[in-house]
């Protein structure tokens, strides 16, 4: 498949800055249905040596931007489905940190599948902390993240595979 604009792979798009509150830790673990007390006991938490509540570690999947990327922008949404993801830390995320999260484009793979083509659309989040300036500094996190764009043949018949 070649329908997506390779010229965008090295691209990052606009930066992004979330700023991590404790009730959306404690709603995302109640989404995911973890009931660990690091996630939601500030006291807990600290007496385990964090300076906060600590978020879970796939939290990241609720940094996004109200936009897509300028890759994605352009395509059918109903062909655009998850792929794979995996997280890397440098040190935990916890309640009260600022981000600034970059979104970059970093490769595009066609691949035929059992039910047509497709394109794999792999892409790496980093969060940088955001300092009392106001700057990014520290690197704290990274996602890497997969996004499968399936063939139109695939929506038609209905496949998710």
């Amino acid at each position: 498949m070649t329908e997506i604009d390779r010229s965008w792979i090295g691209t990052t798009a606009q930066a992004l800055r979330v700023d991590v509150e404790r009730g959306a830790i404690r709603k995302f673990a109640d989404a995911i249905g973890d009931d660990n007390l690091l996630y939601r006991d500030d006291a807990f938490a600290r007496r385990h040596g964090y300076d906060g509540i600590v978020a879970p570690p796939t939290f990241p999947t609720c940094f996004r931007a109200s936009q897509d990327p300028p890759w994605i922008a352009t395509l059918d949404r109903r062909r655009i489905v998850a792929g794979e993801m995996g997280f890397h830390y440098h040190r935990p995320i916890v309640a009260g940190m600022r981000f600034e999260c970059r979104l970059q484009l970093v490769g595009i793979d066609d691949k035929e599948g059992a039910r047509g083509a497709m394109s794999l659309l792999r892409q790496v989040m980093s969060g940088h902390l955001v300092g009392d300036d106001g700057l990014a500094h520290e690197c704290v996190f990274t996602v890497r993240r997969t996004t499968v764009y399936r063939s139109a043949q695939q929506v038609t018949s209905r496949s998710l595979a």
